[in-house]
């Protein structure tokens, strides 16, 4: 038998059932939100048509464009919404004496109020850019806000995070798995708005049933493992609600979807994951562990570059999932094989990090 501190025993019990609870409690919750959406018809009314560039998507709408004015989006609303008034009620509870729930409290300044804060923001542009889309309104085929401000969101709340970072918490330095720190200076905070982005821009990985809930429930739970590690506990117990509550989505969104994360899930998350990343000091290790992400939106990326300056594809279609899918992988292989991929890349992520 190996002993355990007390301490540590009863921290990792919090971490683990805190991620229980955010899953039963979402599971409960779910069946009144879908009867909501569906009574309500709360789906697209139009297919969008085009990409990014402009120009027409011929595979997605081969296999997309019916099912996604069948389905309805705010899924994501589980999401971003269950975390924060799970946090808030664990608060309450805790500021009763003598109650186990102050011990299960995982709401602090110095750990998840920013992230808390990031993802609540930016799901909140996400959620007008999926009521914009349902009713049809926008720049878009399908309706939606233009790229153009959901990037601004996004750098407007990356800006204001790395400020934060930099001048409250006095965070200057990156730390490399290994080797040490290196200082940034001031370089810090449009480094943390350009990682920001980055991440968003993974976010498109939300195309095939239950591909992004796998995805995003194996990077919140590397991050969870990293920040026991590194002791911050309220952390780790946030990224696993999100993990467990993201999972409880995953239930309801595998083939057929009940319903569809949609963008405000999708920027939330996203904005989280940079935020827990700087937090942890693991940003190298975030496109290990994100390497879903990577290849999602790197692709798309290429794509762009070589039709622009070669005048052909590279890929049949982007983000790659669609590239399989045009090549006549089922849906379901394409998405656990991904999985298979995203928790390896965690695995090496986490163990990468803890070299330092």
């Amino acid at each position: 038998m190996v002993d355990i501190d007390p301490q540590t025993a009863f921290s990792l019990i919090k971490v683990l059932l805190l991620g229980a609870v955010a899953f039963i409690v979402s599971i409960l919750f779910t069946p009144f939100l879908t009867n909501f959406l569906y009574k309500n018809k709360l789906w697209k009314k139009t297919s969008r048509t085009t990409s990014i560039d402009g120009k027409e998507m011929p595979v997605f709408k081969k296999f997309h464009s019916e099912k996604e004015t069948k389905v309805p989006r705010f899924g994501g609303l589980l999401i971003w919404i269950v975390p924060p008034v799970l946090a808030v009620l664990f608060f309450i509870f805790s500021e009763l004496d003598g109650t186990i729930m102050d011990k299960l409290n995982f709401l602090s300044r110095s750990q998840t109020w920013l992230p808390l804060f990031a993802m609540v923001a930016a799901s909140l542009v996400g959620l007008l850019d999926d009521i914009l889309q349902v009713r049809g309104k926008g720049k878009y085929t399908g309706g939606g806000l233009s790229l153009k401000y959901r990037l601004g969101s996004v750098f407007l709340i990356g800006l204001i995070g790395g400020w934060w970072f930099f001048a409250k918490l006095g965070w200057t330095t990156l730390h490399i798995p290994g080797a040490g720190d290196i200082s940034m200076g001031i370089w810090y905070i449009p480094f943390f708005v350009f990682i920001m982005l980055a991440v968003y821009s993974g976010g498109v990985i939300d195309g095939i049933d239950g591909l992004a809930g796998g995805s995003f429930a194996t990077i919140f739970g590397a991050f969870s493992v990293i920040a026991i590690f590194t002791g911050q506990i309220d952390l780790a117990a946030f990224c696993a609600v999100l993990a467990g509550t993201i999972l409880a989505f995953l239930w309801f969104n595998i083939p057929p979807a009940r319903f569809y994360m949609g963008e405000s899930a999708t920027m939330g998350l996203c904005t989280a994951i940079t935020v827990v990343a700087f937090l942890t000091d693991s940003v190298l290790v975030l496109p290990i562990i994100g390497i879903l992400l990577v290849a999602e939106s790197g692709s798309v990326i290429v794509q762009l570059l070589s039709k622009k300056f070669f005048k052909r594809k590279i890929f049949i279609a982007t983000p790659i999932h669609y590239h399989f899918e045009a090549k006549g992988w089922p849906h379901y292989k394409i998405t656990m094989r991904f999985w298979v991929i995203g928790l390896i890349a965690a695995v090496i992520g986490i163990a990468i990090r803890l070299l330092g």
